[in-house]
C-alpha cells in the first residue's frame, strides 16, 4: 500500500486571487454536446503496472472501477489522470485553479480541506451528502468530521486509517509475558514496554516518533482522547490539550522515554520500521499501511490501549475525493460517479483488491469480509474493526499546522528530559491561543 506516514501540513494559499480565472470554466456546462457527458479525475496512485514491473494494486482497483463505471454509465465518460503523487496534489490543484483548469474530481489529503473550502468553484456537498443514496452517516464519525469545514461538507472519504499496537510474538514469548489484549490500560502497555528492553541486545519496548513533526503530536493525540481529552475547546478558538487528560498522556510517554529507558526516541523518523522488522522493537503504535515493512517479524495487532474510566480511542487521517463545479452537466455527471463509487460494493471490491480500510461501516457488515480481508492482508482486519474507535478529527481550521508544529515542540521537550508535562503544556497552549487569537 503506497501510504504516507502521516498527513501532509499545507501552507494557507487565497484562492480570491484566482477567483475571476476559476469562474469562467463555469460556463463549458457540455450540455449542448452530443455524447457522454466528459469529466476527469486527478488521483496520485501511479500506474498499473509499476517501473520494476510488479502490479500496483491502488491503481488496478481505481482504474478497474472507473471502467466499469464507463460501462455501466453510457452518458458518462470518467477519464482519471495520474497527475503525480498525492503529496504533491495540493499544489498542482492550485496552479490549475488559477487558470480555471481544475478537474471535477481530485485527490486530496484531509488536511488540505480547511483551505480548500475557500477556493472559489469548490462544491459545498452539505446537503447532496444527505440526500437519498448517499448514506453519509455510514462513513466513520471521524472521516465525516475531517471532511467537514464550520459545519459545511467538502469532501468524500477517499481513504482511512487508524493507530493501533502492532507487536513482535517472538520477543513478547522471549520475555514470558501476554500478548496486548483488548483490554489493556496504558499501565499494562508501560509495564510490557519496560518488561520488553534489554540494553544488552539494543532492544526496546516501543518506539516513538521524536521529531515534533505532525507524527509525533497525532500518536500523542490518541492518548490524549483515550482519557476524555481535547485538543481544542469545541469552538476551536482555545487551546484544551493542557488539561489533566493532556498532562496524563504525556506523562506515560515521560514515563516510558525517561524513567524506564523502554521507548527508543527517533528524532530524525527515519528508523522504526526497520528497527521493528529486524527484532529491536516489541511494540510500535503505527497503522495498516506500515505492515508490508515487517516481512521478518510474526507479529499482532491490537487495538489501543486506555486509561481507567476512558476509551481505546484510536486517530486516523482521512483523504478525501474533492469535486469542483465545472458546469451543470459536468457537476451533476461528477456526482453520479461519486456516490456511485463510494457506495458499499466498490469501496469493498477495492479494500479486497488495495488493501484499502473500507472507509464504510457497512461494508463490515459484509458476510466474511473481515474473515477474507484478514486472510488476504493479515493484520488489517484489526484496523478495520479498529476503525469504530476513531470518534472524531483533529480540528479542521487553516491554522493547523501552527497549531501541530507548537504541540510536538512541547512533547519532544518533553520526552527528551527537558521539561514537565504540565509546564510543556501550558506553554504550548499560550502559543496556540495566540495563534487562534489571530485567525
Amino acid at each position: 500500500m503506497q501510504r504516507r506516514r502521516v498527513a501532509v501540513l499545507v501552507t494557507v494559499l487565497v484562492f480570491a486571487l484566482v477567483a475571476a480565472a476559476c469562474t469562467s470554466s463555469k460556463s463549458s456546462s457540455g450540455s449542448n454536446q452530443p455524447g457522454p457527458v466528459n469529466i476527469t479525475l486527478w488521483h496520485g496512485y501511479g500506474n498499473i503496472q509499476t517501473p520494476n514491473g510488479q502490479v500496483n494494486f491502488e491503481a488496478k482497483s481505481l482504474l478497474g472501477l472507473v471502467d466499469e463505471f464507463n460501462k455501466t454509465h453510457p452518458d458518462i465518460k470518467v477519464t482519471a489522470n495520474y497527475v503525480g503523487s498525492n503529496d504533491n496534489a495540493y499544489q498542482k490543484l492550485t496552479v490549475a485553479l488559477s487558470g480555471g483548469t481544475q478537474p471535477d474530481i481530485t485527490y486530496q489529503y484531509g488536511t488540505s480541506i480547511p483551505s480548500l473550502a475557500t477556493a472559489p468553484s469548490i462544491m459545498d456537498l452539505t446537503q447532496t451528502v444527505q440526500g437519498s443514496g448517499w448514506n453519509w452517516n455510514d462513513f466513520f464519525p471521524g472521516e465525516q468530521a475531517a471532511a467537514t469545514v464550520n459545519g459545511h461538507v467538502y469532501g468524500i472519504p477517499a481513504l482511512v486509517d487508524n493507530l493501533a499496537i502492532v507487536y513482535n510474538k517472538a520477543l513478547f514469548d522471549a520475555a514470558g509475558i501476554s500478548y496486548p489484549t483488548a483490554d489493556w490500560t496504558w499501565a499494562d502497555f508501560v509495564t510490557a514496554a519496560k518488561a520488553l528492553t534489554d540494553p544488552s541486545k539494543q532492544q526496546f519496548g516501543v518506539g516513538f516518533p521524536a521529531d515534533a513533526t505532525e507524527d509525533t503530536v497525532w500518536h500523542f493525540d490518541a492518548m490524549l482522547w483515550a482519557g476524555g481529552g481535547d485538543i481544542l475547546t469545541p469552538d476551536n478558538t482555545k487551546a484544551a490539550f493542557n488539561s489533566a487528560a493532556g498532562v496524563q498522556a504525556l506523562t506515560t510517554l515521560q514515563q516510558m522515554a525517561v524513567t524506564d529507558k523502554s521507548m527508543y526516541l527517533d528524532l530524525q523518523n527515519t528508523k522504526l520500521d526497520d528497527l521493528f522488522n529486524s527484532g529491536h522493537l516489541g511494540m510500535m503504535i503505527t497503522g495498516p499501511w506500515a505492515l508490508s515493512s515487517y516481512p521478518d517479524v510474526h507479529y499482532g495487532v491490537q487495538i489501543m490501549p486506555t486509561y481507567p474510566g476512558g476509551t481505546h480511542a484510536s486517530i486516523s487521517g482521512p483523504d478525501m475525493w474533492v469535486l469542483f463545479n465545472n458546469g451543470d452537466a459536468r457537476s451533476a455527471a461528477a456526482l453520479t460517479f461519486m456516490q456511485w463509487f463510494t457506495a458499499t460494493q466498490q469501496v469493498a471490491s477495492d479494500s479486497m483488491i488495495a488493501g484499502h480500510l473500507p472507509t464504510r461501516a457497512s461494508v463490515l457488515q459484509q458476510p466474511d469480509f473481515l474473515k477474507q480481508f484478514g486472510a488476504k492482508f493479515p493484520g488489517s482486519d484489526l484496523f478495520a474493526q479498529n476503525l469504530a474507535n476513531v470518534p472524531k478529527a483533529r480540528p479542521t481550521i487553516t491554522s493547523y499546522d501552527q497549531i501541530s508544529q507548537i504541540m510536538g515542540q512541547a512533547i519532544v521537550s518533553v520526552l527528551l528530559g527537558q521539561d514537565q508535562p504540565q509546564s510543556a503544556l501550558d506553554k504550548a497552549a499560550q502559543q496556540v491561543d495566540s495563534v487562534l487569537a489571530g485567525q
